[in-house]
């Protein structure tokens, strides 16, 4: 009886752990909430100074790198969707 205690208690942490590691990623393409509406202006606001000011060429590589990678993701999600919608690769049924 002890035993099976002992393993319900761990079986408890794993579920937690997993619990408290998956939850920012469960969540992550959730609307943004009113509250982080303000935030996502400032941040657009930043990208478009910094194009106006050219300070994006300071970024480092790795920074580039990651942008870039980023920038294909949403780019292969967004082809990915179409030939879902499409039913196909090649061209619409009309």
């Amino acid at each position: 009886m002890a035993q099976f205690f002992r393993n319900l208690v761990k079986t408890t942490v794993l579920v937690n752990a997993a619990v408290t590691y998956l939850k920012p990623r469960l969540f992550e393409l959730i609307p943004p909430t009113p509250a982080e509406i303000p935030r996502a202006i400032q941040s657009l606001k930043k990208i478009v100074k910094s194009a106006q000011t050219g300070s994006f060429k300071q970024l480092t590589v790795e920074g580039a790198v990651l942008n870039g990678l980023v920038a294909t993701e949403v780019l292969m999600w967004f082809y990915i969707r179409e030939i879902i919608g499409k039913h196909g690769i090649i061209g619409y049924n009309v």
